[in-house]
């Protein structure tokens, strides 16, 4: 076996070399012919020197051809043209371990050199031998045959080229072969470590499946819109008291008068019930770019981070949402419910509370507690939708929605007071085209109490619910107008 192979690339350069040396050598056997038959006609003793000094260079160019063969690093048999060996170089003799048999043995060729198809227990088709299509004028090569010894079997990878005369026929045919065993042993190898990778990469499709999958179920547990926040990607990358202050938007979603309604349903109905009215909720609100940061019960605590716009718009969706659940409830034999939303926008803290074996994720900051108390004042004046100033202010066009002023109000815990607004697109269409049609006079009645003209804002709400009864905003309102009135005639 040798020791370093040449690529295939090399071996056409060498060849091609080969071929010019044995055209150099056929033409110099034809130079000395034509010398010889120009100096018969001299005296024996020029004719001599002439012959001794025309071999002389025969065998020098023999001689030169020799030592190109044997530097070559594979094997080498040229056969003349009627089909005998004419030479086979060292590494030749060495691969085949038996002599270069004449090319009309083709009974014994199979016997005596072994060779197959590659893999196979089949002997090699000689029409389709590289050196007899040289023959036929053919240049080929082949890479899949096999040199069967006893002790082991070698592939082989061989090369046909004919040499012509200036009559273009075949005047010798070059053989070159070489033992590709370390070739064939790589591509085995090539071969198993690309099954491997395959294997390696299914079981790493596998693992990060499995890693989805875990990722997905921690998600619901904690948003992964959290994690990012915190800049993570995995709930395991999360450490106790990581932290990180966000502009952000707090939505509060609280189920009206919950506690009576589920005292007249079974614990499995109460379950059922909060999960068909959160799971009903929780796509007005990822629709809107936000995430739930909490369940509370039949509450529902969301964040948006990208603007003050989505949090509003999901409110809406989730007033739309509860109308069409309402319908569904009522047509099974249910109450409709009702619910009361408040939000509110600021600067929170985000992070991670708790100890070494229990942690949580929670949101700390004035702007979350202020969005829950806004919430609570949904009850006291009647509305399902109410935002602060801090979120009207943050609105890219407030005049995209039906908004109106509903109070300055101290909530509990905070110092100032805080303007709070009714967002009413999501009122029925009766009710929402009342409430635009008296907008203009509602806002003159509201700047006239913030003035203390408490008549002339008592009539300005009068005339809003002699067009809409229903509104309970206004008619809070009127009477605060007339308590107010009655308040400075008693002082």
């Amino acid at each position: 076996m040798l020791e370093e192979q040449p690529s295939r690339e090399q071996l056409l350069l060498e060849i091609e070399r080969l071929r010019q040396q044995v055209a150099d050598l056929k033409e110099e056997k034809a130079d000395l012919k034509i010398l010889l038959e120009t100096t018969a006609q001299h005296s024996d003793t020029v004719e001599t020197q002439l012959r001794d000094r025309a071999l002389e260079a025969v065998r020098e160019g023999e001689i030169k051809l020799a030592q190109f063969l044997e530097a070559i690093p594979i094997g080498v048999a040229v056969l003349d043209s009627e089909g005998k060996p004419y030479y086979v170089n060292h590494a030749g003799q060495q691969l085949l371990g038996k002599g270069v048999l004449p090319l009309n043995a083709v009974d014994k060729l199979s016997d005596i050199y072994q060779i197959y198809i590659a893999g196979t227990d089949t002997i090699y088709p000689f029409d389709n031998l590289p050196i007899v299509r040289a023959f036929r004028g053919e240049s080929s090569t082949a890479d899949d045959m096999e040199v069967h010894q006893p002790d082991r079997k070698i592939p082989i990878e061989g090369w046909g080229t004919p040499i012509f005369d200036e009559a273009g026929k075949v005047a010798f045919a070059i053989a070159i072969f070489q033992d590709i065993t370390k070739r064939k042993q790589a591509e085995t190898d090539r071969h198993e470590l690309i099954k491997k990778l395959f294997e390696v990469n299914q079981n790493l499709e596998t693992s990060l499946d499995v890693e989805s999958d875990s990722t997905d179920a921690y998600g619901r547990f904690v948003p992964h819109q959290f994690l990012n926040l915190l800049g993570y990607e995995s709930i395991l990358d999360v450490n106790l008291g990581d932290q990180v202050q966000e502009e952000m938007s707090v939505l509060f979603g609280d189920i009206r008068n919950f506690t009576t309604l589920s005292e007249t349903m079974t614990p499995q109905e109460n379950f059922n019930f909060i999960n068909a009215y959160l799971s009903r909720m929780e796509p007005a609100i990822t629709s809107n770019n936000g995430f739930i940061d909490k369940y509370i019960g039949d509450a529902i605590m969301a964040l948006f981070s990208d603007c003050a716009d989505d949090a509003v718009k999901a409110g809406i969706a989730m007033l739309h949402t509860l109308t069409d659940y309402n319908q569904h409830r009522q047509s099974v034999g249910y109450i409709p419910i009702q619910i009361g939303i408040g939000i509110n926008s600021g600067s929170l803290m985000l992070g991670t509370v708790g100890g070494a074996s229990r942690m949580d994720t929670t949101v700390i900051s004035d702007a979350v507690n202020l969005a829950s108390r806004i919430e609570g004042l949904t009850k006291d004046y009647g509305v399902p939708l109410l935002i602060s100033q801090q979120t009207l202010e943050r609105l890219r066009n407030p005049a995209d929605y039906a908004i109106r002023i509903v109070d300055k109000v101290q909530v509990k815990g905070k110092s100032q007071y805080v303007i709070v607004y009714e967002v009413f697109d999501a009122d029925p269409a009766e009710i929402l085209g009342a409430k635009l049609a008296n907008l203009p006079v509602y806002t003159e009645a509201m700047l006239l109490c913030d003035r203390k003209e408490f008549r002339e804002a008592g009539k300005l709400f009068e005339e809003c619910l002699r067009t809409n009864p229903s509104d309970r905003v206004a008619r809070i309102y009127l009477k605060r107008c007339r308590d107010w009135r009655s308040l400075l005639k008693g002082l």
